[in-house]
Protein backbone atom coordinates (compact mmCIF):
# COMPACT_ATOMS: atom_id res chain seq x y z
CA UNK A 1 0.00 0.00 0.00
CA UNK A 2 1.64 3.14 -1.12
CA UNK A 3 0.94 6.90 0.91
CA UNK A 4 -0.18 9.36 -1.32
CA UNK A 5 1.28 13.01 0.76
CA UNK A 6 -0.70 15.71 -0.76
CA UNK A 7 0.65 19.18 -1.00
CA UNK A 8 -1.80 22.20 -1.49
CA UNK A 9 -1.09 25.07 -3.57
CA UNK A 10 -1.15 28.98 -2.95
CA UNK A 11 -4.11 30.43 -1.05
CA UNK A 12 -5.35 26.26 -0.07
CA UNK A 13 -5.75 24.60 2.97
CA UNK A 14 -5.81 20.22 3.75
CA UNK A 15 -9.33 20.27 3.41
CA UNK A 16 -8.77 21.40 -0.80
CA UNK A 17 -8.30 17.66 -0.98
CA UNK A 18 -11.88 16.52 1.06
CA UNK A 19 -12.80 15.05 -2.16
CA UNK A 20 -10.01 13.49 -3.48
CA UNK A 21 -8.79 11.03 0.02
CA UNK A 22 -11.91 8.53 -0.06
CA UNK A 23 -11.32 8.32 -3.95
CA UNK A 24 -7.29 7.35 -3.29
CA UNK A 25 -8.35 5.16 -0.04
CA UNK A 26 -11.33 3.52 -2.17
CA UNK A 27 -8.40 1.94 -4.15
CA UNK A 28 -6.72 0.51 -1.23
CA UNK A 29 -4.08 3.50 -0.15
CA UNK A 30 -3.65 5.98 2.22
CA UNK A 31 -3.70 9.67 1.43
CA UNK A 32 -2.47 12.40 3.98
CA UNK A 33 -3.78 15.79 3.47
CA UNK A 34 -0.81 18.25 4.55
CA UNK A 35 -1.81 21.81 5.74
CA UNK A 36 0.97 24.25 4.70
CA UNK A 37 1.52 27.62 6.58
CA UNK A 38 0.87 29.55 3.46
CA UNK A 39 -0.86 32.79 5.85
CA UNK A 40 2.76 32.74 7.96
CA UNK A 41 4.59 35.72 6.69
CA UNK A 42 7.91 34.02 8.28
CA UNK A 43 7.39 30.76 7.06
CA UNK A 44 9.37 30.12 3.72
CA UNK A 45 10.51 27.17 1.98
CA UNK A 46 12.29 25.35 4.70
CA UNK A 47 8.67 25.80 7.61
CA UNK A 48 7.35 24.44 4.15
CA UNK A 49 9.16 21.02 3.61
CA UNK A 50 9.25 20.81 7.66
CA UNK A 51 5.48 20.10 7.52
CA UNK A 52 5.51 17.94 4.96
CA UNK A 53 8.35 16.16 6.96
CA UNK A 54 6.20 16.05 9.91
CA UNK A 55 2.97 15.07 8.48
CA UNK A 56 4.86 11.83 6.97
CA UNK A 57 6.70 10.89 9.24
CA UNK A 58 5.10 7.63 10.21
CA UNK A 59 3.99 6.83 6.41
CA UNK A 60 7.31 4.40 5.79
CA UNK A 61 9.11 5.00 2.58
CA UNK A 62 6.44 4.24 -0.01
CA UNK A 63 5.51 7.97 -0.35
CA UNK A 64 4.12 9.46 -3.30
CA UNK A 65 4.35 13.34 -3.39
CA UNK A 66 1.76 15.26 -4.54
CA UNK A 67 2.45 19.08 -4.92
CA UNK A 68 -0.30 20.95 -6.86
CA UNK A 69 0.69 24.56 -8.00
CA UNK A 70 3.06 26.51 -5.46
CA UNK A 71 3.16 23.03 -3.43
CA UNK A 72 5.56 22.46 -6.41
CA UNK A 73 8.28 23.70 -4.59
CA UNK A 74 7.72 22.27 -1.72
CA UNK A 75 8.15 18.41 -3.10
CA UNK A 76 11.22 18.46 -4.23
CA UNK A 77 12.61 19.53 -1.12
CA UNK A 78 11.00 16.84 1.18
CA UNK A 79 12.44 14.23 -1.54
CA UNK A 80 16.08 14.97 -0.65
CA UNK A 81 15.34 14.96 2.82
CA UNK A 82 13.32 11.37 3.15
CA UNK A 83 13.21 8.54 0.94
CA UNK A 84 9.84 8.66 -1.59
CA UNK A 85 8.70 6.56 -4.47
CA UNK A 86 7.57 9.07 -7.31
CA UNK A 87 6.91 12.92 -7.14
CA UNK A 88 4.09 14.41 -8.95
CA UNK A 89 3.52 18.02 -10.02
CA UNK A 90 -0.04 18.48 -10.69
CA UNK A 91 -0.67 21.87 -12.71
CA UNK A 92 2.44 23.02 -10.54
CA UNK A 93 5.60 25.32 -10.68
CA UNK A 94 8.71 23.89 -11.15
CA UNK A 95 11.41 25.32 -8.70
CA UNK A 96 15.19 25.68 -9.91
CA UNK A 97 17.96 25.30 -7.46
CA UNK A 98 19.44 28.19 -6.29
CA UNK A 99 16.95 30.61 -7.99
CA UNK A 100 13.53 32.07 -6.27
CA UNK A 101 10.32 31.70 -8.14
CA UNK A 102 10.19 35.84 -8.40
CA UNK A 103 14.06 34.84 -10.27
CA UNK A 104 12.00 32.72 -12.42
CA UNK A 105 9.04 34.94 -13.44
CA UNK A 106 11.00 37.87 -14.23
CA UNK A 107 12.91 35.71 -16.83
CA UNK A 108 9.92 33.71 -18.06
CA UNK A 109 6.57 35.85 -17.17
CA UNK A 110 4.91 33.06 -19.66
CA UNK A 111 5.14 30.69 -16.40
CA UNK A 112 1.20 32.26 -15.62
CA UNK A 113 -1.76 32.28 -17.86
CA UNK A 114 -2.34 36.11 -19.04
CA UNK A 115 -4.76 37.43 -16.39
CA UNK A 116 -4.08 34.92 -13.67
CA UNK A 117 -3.97 37.31 -10.52
CA UNK A 118 -6.55 39.67 -11.32
CA UNK A 119 -8.64 40.23 -8.26
CA UNK A 120 -5.66 39.79 -6.09
CA UNK A 121 -4.70 42.10 -3.26
CA UNK A 122 -2.39 42.62 -0.72
CA UNK A 123 -2.92 42.83 3.34
CA UNK A 124 -1.07 44.56 5.73
CA UNK A 125 1.67 41.83 5.72
CA UNK A 126 1.92 42.49 2.24
CA UNK A 127 0.18 38.69 1.78
CA UNK A 128 -1.77 38.07 -1.40
CA UNK A 129 -5.61 38.05 -0.67
CA UNK A 130 -8.05 37.07 -3.60
CA UNK A 131 -10.69 40.47 -3.10
CA UNK A 132 -12.56 39.41 -6.03
CA UNK A 133 -14.86 35.93 -5.63
CA UNK A 134 -16.05 35.90 -9.19
CA UNK A 135 -11.90 36.21 -10.68
CA UNK A 136 -11.25 34.00 -7.97
CA UNK A 137 -13.62 31.27 -9.02
CA UNK A 138 -13.16 31.75 -12.65
CA UNK A 139 -9.16 31.05 -12.46
CA UNK A 140 -9.00 28.47 -9.89
CA UNK A 141 -12.08 26.62 -10.42
CA UNK A 142 -13.04 27.26 -14.07
CA UNK A 143 -14.28 23.71 -14.58
CA UNK A 144 -16.70 23.29 -10.68
CA UNK A 145 -19.99 23.94 -10.03
CA UNK A 146 -20.35 27.75 -9.09
CA UNK A 147 -21.56 25.80 -5.79
CA UNK A 148 -18.48 23.93 -5.68
CA UNK A 149 -16.31 27.07 -6.41
CA UNK A 150 -18.10 29.01 -3.89
CA UNK A 151 -17.33 26.62 -1.46
CA UNK A 152 -14.03 26.52 -2.36
CA UNK A 153 -13.27 30.13 -2.43
CA UNK A 154 -14.80 31.00 0.91
CA UNK A 155 -11.99 28.75 2.26
CA UNK A 156 -8.91 30.37 0.37
CA UNK A 157 -6.50 31.88 2.92
CA UNK A 158 -3.98 34.92 2.29
CA UNK A 159 -0.91 33.54 1.12
CA UNK A 160 3.47 34.99 1.97
CA UNK A 161 5.83 36.24 -0.15
CA UNK A 162 8.81 34.68 1.89
CA UNK A 163 8.26 30.78 -0.29
CA UNK A 164 7.91 32.78 -3.56
CA UNK A 165 10.87 35.09 -3.08
CA UNK A 166 13.57 32.62 -1.01
CA UNK A 167 16.05 31.02 -3.70
CA UNK A 168 15.20 27.42 -3.97
CA UNK A 169 17.78 25.92 -1.45
CA UNK A 170 18.38 22.39 -3.38
CA UNK A 171 21.43 22.59 -4.49
CA UNK A 172 20.60 19.79 -7.12
CA UNK A 173 17.40 18.06 -8.19
CA UNK A 174 16.52 14.90 -6.49
CA UNK A 175 16.71 11.41 -8.21
CA UNK A 176 13.28 11.22 -8.08
CA UNK A 177 11.46 9.67 -11.31
CA UNK A 178 8.75 12.66 -11.65
CA UNK A 179 5.30 13.26 -13.49
CA UNK A 180 3.98 16.26 -14.62
CA UNK A 181 0.46 16.45 -14.92
CA UNK A 182 -1.33 19.93 -16.24
CA UNK A 183 -4.67 20.61 -17.26
CA UNK A 184 -5.82 21.87 -20.91
CA UNK A 185 -7.51 24.42 -19.51
CA UNK A 186 -5.76 25.76 -16.63
CA UNK A 187 -6.21 29.73 -16.00
CA UNK A 188 -3.70 29.66 -13.63
CA UNK A 189 -0.19 27.72 -14.75
CA UNK A 190 0.49 27.45 -18.38
CA UNK A 191 -0.30 24.36 -19.77
CA UNK A 192 2.17 25.55 -22.74
CA UNK A 193 4.58 26.36 -20.29
CA UNK A 194 4.25 22.70 -18.20
CA UNK A 195 4.37 21.13 -21.54
CA UNK A 196 7.36 21.73 -22.51
CA UNK A 197 9.44 23.26 -18.87
CA UNK A 198 9.14 19.50 -17.10
CA UNK A 199 10.46 17.17 -20.01
CA UNK A 200 13.52 19.95 -20.64
CA UNK A 201 14.27 20.51 -17.14
CA UNK A 202 13.72 17.27 -14.79
CA UNK A 203 13.04 14.71 -17.31
CA UNK A 204 9.24 14.34 -16.19
CA UNK A 205 6.59 11.78 -17.82
CA UNK A 206 3.78 14.50 -18.80
CA UNK A 207 0.56 14.01 -19.00
CA UNK A 208 -2.66 16.06 -20.09
CA UNK A 209 -5.63 16.05 -18.02
CA UNK A 210 -8.66 17.97 -19.16
CA UNK A 211 -10.35 20.97 -17.44
CA UNK A 212 -8.98 23.63 -15.22
CA UNK A 213 -6.45 24.17 -12.18
CA UNK A 214 -8.12 22.42 -9.64
CA UNK A 215 -9.08 18.38 -10.95
CA UNK A 216 -8.97 17.26 -7.35
CA UNK A 217 -12.13 19.44 -6.79
CA UNK A 218 -13.94 19.19 -10.12
CA UNK A 219 -13.02 15.32 -10.78
CA UNK A 220 -11.36 13.69 -8.13
CA UNK A 221 -12.19 10.01 -9.21
CA UNK A 222 -11.09 10.70 -12.57
CA UNK A 223 -8.02 12.37 -10.71
CA UNK A 224 -6.88 9.45 -8.20
CA UNK A 225 -6.92 6.68 -11.08
CA UNK A 226 -4.21 8.84 -12.75
CA UNK A 227 -2.46 9.23 -9.59
CA UNK A 228 -2.20 5.62 -9.36
CA UNK A 229 -1.43 4.56 -12.65
CA UNK A 230 1.62 7.19 -13.22
CA UNK A 231 2.57 6.56 -9.28
CA UNK A 232 2.76 2.92 -8.89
Amino acid sequence: MATFALVHGAWHGAWCWERLIPEIEGHGHGAIAVELPCDDATAGCGAYAEAVLAATAGAGDDVVLVGHSLGGLTIPLVAAARPVRKLVFLCALLPQPGQSLADQLEREPEIFEAGFGEGIVRDDQDRSVWQDDDAAADQLYGDCSRQLAAWAVARLRPQARLPSNEPCPLEQWPAIESVSLFASDDAAVSPDWSRSVARERIGATTLELPGGHSPFLSRPGELAEILLSVSL
